[in-house]
C-alpha cells in the first residue's frame, strides 16, 4: 500500500466514525464530488482539507498524515473511538498536557504548579501525578507536544508544495514567533533552552533525557532545511555547494532572530524581511530581482 492508499483510507476511517461522508463534506465546506474523488485517488487532498478533516472528524492530523500517534484528539465518533480505549480513555491525558503547554507558554515553567496545570484541566492534582511522575515530566512531554504539532503542521503545509524555494519560505515562515500557535511554541522553546544550559551533567534524570530530546527535536528541524535545500540545488534553483554550511547558517538565523521577536527587541516583519534577504543572496541562484 502507498502512502497516499494508506492516507486515503485512515480519511475513509475517520470519515465514516464521525458519520455520513456527505455531512462531512458539507461540515468543511467540500463539494461532495471532490471528497468523493479524493478518497477514490483521482485527486489529492488539500492542507486545508486534511486540517479541516481532522478537526471536523476529532481526528489527530499525525494520525491522518503518517498513521502514528493516538487517532483521536477532540470528540470522535464510536469507531475512532474505540480505537484509542485504553490509551486514554478519556482524554484525560491530553486534557492535562494540553493545560501544561498553554500555562507554561503564557507563565514559565517555574511559575506553574501542578494544581494549577489539574485546575486547568478540570481534573484533580492526583490524576496529574498518575500521567506524569512530576512537574520535570510535564515539561518533557510538553516539549514533545510542541515537537509534534510543528511536525504536523510542517507536513501538511508543504506536502503539495513543488517548488523547493517556496517550499523553503513557507517552511521558514512555519518558524515565525507570531500568532496564538507559535508564539506559545518558542516560549516553550526558549524555556526548554535554559533548562537544557543548566543541566550540568548531575541533574535528575528527566533533565537528560529533556535535553536529547531537544537536540532530536532540532535535529529533525535541521534536517527538513537540509532536505529543502538539496531539492532546491538538485532542482537548479538553489545554489550549488556545501548545503550542510547553509542549513546550519540560515536554522542559526532563524533562532536568533526569534529570540529578537520574543524579547519584543524585534518583530516578525523584521525577521522575515531578514531571512528573505539570506535565502535571495545567499541560498537562491541568480538575481531574483
Amino acid at each position: 500500500m502507498t502512502d497516499d492508499e494508506a492516507l486515503r483510507r485512515r480519511v475513509r476511517e475517520a470519515a465514516d466514525a464521525s458519520g455520513s461522508r456527505r455531512d462531512l463534506a458539507a461540515a468543511i465546506g467540500l463539494e461532495e464530488t471532490k471528497l468523493s474523488k479524493a478518497l477514490a485517488g483521482r485527486r489529492r487532498f488539500t492542507t486545508a482539507e486534511l486540517t479541516a478533516i481532522a478537526e471536523h472528524t476529532g481526528a489527530s492530523l499525525t494520525w491522518l498524515l503518517r498513521g502514528t500517534g493516538q487517532a483521536v484528539t477532540a470528540e470522535p465518533g464510536p469507531a475512532v473511538r474505540t480505537r484509542a480505549q485504553g490509551e486514554d480513555p478519556d482524554g484525560a491525558r491530553k486534557r492535562i498536557l494540553d493545560a501544561a503547554w498553554t500555562l507554561i507558554a503564557t507563565r514559565g515553567y517555574h511559575q506553574v504548579r501542578v494544581a494549577d496545570v489539574a485546575a486547568a484541566a478540570g481534573t484533580s492534582s492526583a490524576a496529574v501525578h498518575y500521567h506524569f511522575p512530576g512537574k520535570d515530566a510535564l515539561l518533557g512531554e510538553a516539549l514533545r507536544h510542541n515537537v509534534e504539532l510543528a511536525f504536523d503542521r510542517q507536513s501538511a503545509a508543504l506536502a503539495d508544495i513543488p517548488d523547493p524555494h517556496a517550499r523553503l519560505l513557507r517552511l521558514l515562515e512555519l518558524q515565525m514567533p507570531d500568532g496564538p500557535v507559535l508564539e506559545p511554541e518558542w516560549s516553550i522553546w526558549m524555556q526548554v533552552w535554559v533548562e537544557a544550559v543548566l543541566d550540568t551533567g548531575d541533574t535528575a534524570p528527566d533533565d537528560h533525557r529533556r535535553r536529547a530530546l531537544y537536540r532530536e527535536a532540532q535535529d529533525r528541524w535541521f534536517r527538513t532545511v537540509l532536505m529543502t535545500l538539496h531539492d532546491g540545488a538538485a532542482a537548479g534553483v538553489f545554489r550549488p555547494g556545501d548545503q550542510e554550511l547553509r542549513a546550519r547558517q540560515l536554522t542559526a538565523l532563524v533562532d536568533g532572530l526569534g529570540i529578537g521577536v520574543m524579547t519584543r527587541s524585534s518583530d516578525p516583519a523584521a525577521m522575515r524581511a531578514a531571512l528573505h534577504d539570506f535565502v535571495d543572496t545567499s541560498i537562491r541562484l541568480g538575481d531574483p530581482r
